[in-house]
């Protein structure tokens, strides 16, 4: 695995509230390189065409910068990218701060997020172990364990 990647993405299907860990090997992440480059080849890969951006076949995927985390100023960018809203094509952003290291720290390199949830959900992420949670006040939360 170069260096700078963890070799894993993580995978959360909100509807049916499961997550799993995929290992997609060096030549992924050799042709596409940084977030925005692994963010697009899953929307290019995944997306079927004609879906509406904001119904639950359209996907969002997270993905930390390849140098994300590394002691620089200005080394901590992520890419957010899904089907736009907007214009009904590729829409993407890129923001900083700590989310980027911290998901890289965590041990993913991306997290692409499928469906939608039944009611208030957050993602918990620490160390490897994923947990799709809700909010006190709407009824405990929902646990899930990452398949391999």
């Amino acid at each position: 695995m170069p260096y700078g990647y963890n070799g894993k993405i993580l995978r959360v299907d909100l509807t049916s509230g499961t997550v799993a860990v995929e290992e997609p090997g060096e030549v992924l992440y050799r042709t596409y390189l940084g977030g925005g480059g692994l963010a697009s080849y899953y929307l290019l890969k995944e997306l079927k065409p004609g879906i509406d951006p904001l119904s639950p076949e359209n996907i969002l995927v997270f993905a930390s910068s390849v140098i994300s985390g590394v002691p620089l100023a200005g080394m901590v960018r992520f890419t957010a990218a899904a089907k736009s809203p907007l214009t009904g094509g590729y829409g993407e952003a890129e923001a900083g701060g700590f989310w980027g290291p911290e998901l890289k720290f965590a041990g993913f390199d991306a997290v692409i997020l499928t469906g939608k949830a039944e009611k208030p959900s957050y993602l918990w992420i620490k160390d490897g172990a994923v947990e799709i949670r809700r909010p006190t006040g709407y009824g405990g939360s929902k646990r899930a364990r990452p398949r391999r």
